[in-house]
């Protein structure tokens, strides 16, 4: 069994300052819920094995407040590919992962997360709830954790997922 995290960076600044979309950082806001969504992740997911981030700016300050979370120092790649991604181009970078791997954090960009997120879904396998919330929206900071029930990274993902959580900060910030 293999496992696959997906994560929105967390909310970004729009401040007319900065040059452009990829060098947008992260707002107040998105650096509390990177924080929240890090030690969330760690209790819940464990510490990835690898981690595929995105180059920009946000996502890899995302990573840099998730990150002192994990228990183990996972191995990362930053990647250009993975800015504003497509579902086929996130699926790529997964599947030339080494096959060393057992857990995966992607961390990227909507609307490509979103997509990937709802195509490797396998519903009859997923809980309801989370699958129902995940059909609606992939806010920032959302995570998305699955389960798949075959050995190696390069075999097909589509519609094999376990959807074993999804979680916002929003759900933190409530149960909190």
């Amino acid at each position: 069994m293999i496992r696959l995290s997906l994560l929105r960076h967390a909310k970004s600044s729009w401040d007319d300052n900065v040059k452009g979309d990829f060098d947008r950082p992260l707002n107040r806001r998105g650096r509390e819920a990177a924080v929240l969504m890090g030690a969330f992740m760690e209790e819940n997911t464990g510490a990835p094995d690898c981690v595929l981030c995105s180059s920009a700016v946000r996502t890899r300050e995302t990573l840099d407040l998730i990150a002192p979370f994990f228990s183990a120092r996972p191995h990362i790649e930053y990647s250009r590919g993975l800015y504003l991604a497509s579902p086929h181009t996130i699926l790529e970078a997964i599947g030339a992962a080494s096959q060393q791997y057992a857990h995966i954090l992607v961390i990227a960009h909507n609307p490509g997360l979103h997509m990937l997120a709802l195509d490797l879904t396998d519903p009859a396998r997923s809980r309801p709830g989370d699958f129902r919330r995940l059909a609606e929206k992939f806010p920032t900071a959302a995570l998305a954790h699955f389960e798949f029930d075959i050995s190696a990274w390069d075999e097909p993902l589509r519609r094999r997922g376990a959807l074993r959580l999804f979680a916002t900060p929003k759900d933190m910030a409530v149960e909190g």
